[in-house]
């Protein structure tokens, strides 16, 4: 750890501008400066620190692969294949990603350490504001890989003797140390400006965060402690005590507050900083004075169909996370959230940029009421019928002109319904099954959650968005608050809180969780719906793409029945395991952790590596 940390530290100042540019002189081996770092971060430059600080949440909250790989909810298409994240199998202690996240999350483990120690408890505040840093890199770290060194120094030193800490001590230290925070003064009770800065409101949906996950790691077992076991999900409650804690943490964040906005205000790029908001991390386009192509993030890139090239009109798709066959029944009709997720009107494109094609969505009614589209996409519950309707109700939208593209019509359900659409209108029909369809271009939707439309037509990377990432938010503490309602056996808040996000958009009201009755196919190796499994489909939903998935099924014991029963990359429980049969339910230490920390062996390693 203290090989991995320091160098990101060091390396990540040096290369710092504004402010920081002047913190790297003394980090440097020839101090140019001569300026004592005791004395320069007892000065205006502790401020600097700070806001580097802030910086690092950037590379912890953007590791999608590990986030949402490897569960449910998405597939690869246009022919992009499965990553080890996928397969499980083949995800090594080696892997990059893995220890970029590790060396992330410890570079601000160690940055907020130094915050404390230059402060020196002069201003409670920047004091404050560190100790949310350390807690939330804490909290993705456990979740993650499980139990990990824990430090609250400032490692200067070579000293690398750092034992891992088991999550019974970790998680109380945690809470603890968020628990003397959450109400400090010194930190404003919410983020009204929505600048992205941590509030007493920030600490407290940590706090129903890292509570819930004790409840579970801590207050839980499976009823069969071996890869069967794992595969049927079943478990224990035998505490629930940090459950009681999460559900009142949860509702201190949600504060009283009502979900009153629609889900698409909610996500519209028109709407960032809104009242549902908790605690972002906050990108600017607006003064950037680096590459544009180069300063942002991919999160409008990462989920969905590739459409081909800027020749479209189109923004750029990884193509990597497509939704899933499980995706894409999961919206029932008169669900808002189907819409409000995806992409599901691209318009056609006559050579000008974001005011037609993709972007052309976010321009105005009157403007869109008479452009041809480019790509439309229906949910599996329109029949035939009805989408022919659509089409002969508004020829307009189906009708070529002088646009560049050709029109496609989809209807998201398997077989998946093609309508290819002439110069004039008409139209013929076919259908392929839903995995075939994905292997060409535009066969499925994309989520426009994450939509930048300041993008550029040079910015075909996935640096180029400049959104907002919403870390907590409201609709989140209300599905936190059902899970903790339920792990507590108090089923019908749990249910009364479940029933509050679907209300908003106008989903069903569930009278009992028997009551739901999910539209997507169910293997028979899955077993019986349960209520845990309403309140996580209810996640996905609402959820889709965030970056909490994979977490969300490691958390609640499911992540092997969730992936063997809709994961196409593993077929069995035994590929989630070892040749010793044990389950891969961390991430792996990273083999440079192993090398470089001498309180750590091979034997140090998790259970399936």
């Amino acid at each position: 750890m203290k090989k991995i940390l320091n160098i990101a530290f060091a390396a990540s100042l040096a290369v710092g501008g504004g402010a920081l540019s002047s913190c790297a002189d003394f980090l440097e081996a020839d101090n140019k400066s001569n300026i004592e770092a005791n004395d320069y971060f007892s000065g205006d430059g502790i401020e600097g620190l700070r806001v580097y600080t802030y910086s690092l949440l950037k590379p912890i909250v953007t590791a999608t692969n590990l986030y949402e790989r490897g569960v449910d909810l998405y597939i690869g298409s246009h022919g992009k294949s499965a990553n080890d994240f996928d397969r499980y199998s083949t995800l090594t202690p080696q892997n990059g990603e893995v220890t970029d996240l590790y060396t992330d999350c410890y570079a601000m483990i160690n940055s907020a350490n130094a915050m404390i120690y230059y402060n020196a408890g002069g201003d409670g505040k920047i004091d404050a504001e560190a100790k949310f840093f350390r807690n939330y890199a804490y909290y993705i770290l456990t979740q993650q890989f499980g139990a990990v060194p824990y430090s609250t120094s400032y490692i200067q030193s070579p000293e690398r003797n750092y034992p891992r800490v088991e999550l019974s001590e970790l998680y109380p230290l945690m809470i603890a140390e968020l628990e003397g925070i959450m109400n400090d003064s010194n930190l404003p009770a919410e983020d009204n400006a929505h600048e992205g800065y941590i509030s007493q409101r920030a600490v407290k949906a940590l706090l129903a965060k890292v509570c819930l996950a004790a409840g579970w790691d801590l207050g839980t077992s499976l009823k069969s402690n071996d890869a069967d076991g794992a595969a049927s999900g079943a478990y224990n409650v035998n505490d629930r005590s940090y459950f009681e804690k999460a559900r009142d943490y949860a509702l201190e964040a949600i504060n009283g507050q009502q979900l009153t906005m629609s889900f698409e205000d909610k996500w519209s790029p028109n709407n960032e900083g809104n009242a549902e908001e908790i605690f972002t991390v906050n990108y600017e386009r607006d003064g950037f004075t680096g590459n544009l192509s180069e300063g942002g993030h991919g999160f409008q890139n990462f989920y969905g169909e590739y459409y081909g090239s800027n020749d479209t009109g189109n923004k750029y798709c990884t193509a990597e996370r497509a939704p899933s066959h499980k995706a894409i029944y999961l919206w029932q009709e008169g669900d808002d959230r189907f819409d409000g997720t995806f992409m599901n009107r691209i318009y056609n494109y006559d050579g000008t940029w974001s005011t037609t094609g993709y972007y052309a969505y976010y321009n105005s009614a009157e403007k869109l009421a008479t452009m041809p589209y480019n790509y439309r996409y229906f949910p599996y519950y329109m029949t035939e019928a009805d989408v022919e309707a659509e089409i002969a109700a508004n020829p307009v939208h189906y009708t070529k002109g002088n646009y560049f593209s050709d029109i496609y019509a989809y209807i998201l359900s398997d077989p998946i319904v093609e309508y290819k659409f002439a110069a004039d209108g008409t139209y013929t029909k076919s259908t392929e099954t839903y995995s075939s369809a994905l292997t060409r271009v535009g066969t499925s939707t994309t989520v426009k959650k994450f939509d930048d439309p300041k993008t550029t037509v040079a910015q075909t990377n996935t640096s180029n968005g400049y959104r907002n990432i919403v870390v907590f938010h409201l609709s989140d503490m209300y599905l936190t608050a059902a899970e903790a309602y339920l792990m507590n056996d108090q089923k019908a808040e749990a249910l009364k809180y479940v029933n509050a996000v679907r209300a908003r958009s106008h989903a069903t009201t569930l009278n009992s969780f028997a009551d739901y009755n999910p539209e997507y196919s169910i293997p028979g190796t899955f077993g019986s719906l349960t209520e845990l499994d309403v309140i996580l489909d209810e996640r996905a939903r609402e959820l889709y793409a965030e970056g909490t998935r994979w977490m969300d099924l490691r958390r609640t014991r499911q992540l092997v029945r969730y992936n063997v029963a809709f994961n196409s990359e593993v077929s069995s429980v035994d590929g989630m395991c070892n040749a010793r049969g044990e389950v891969k339910w961390y991430r792996p230490i990273p083999s440079e952790e192993l090398s470089n920390n001498d309180a750590m062996t091979s034997d140090s390693q998790n259970p399936g590596y």
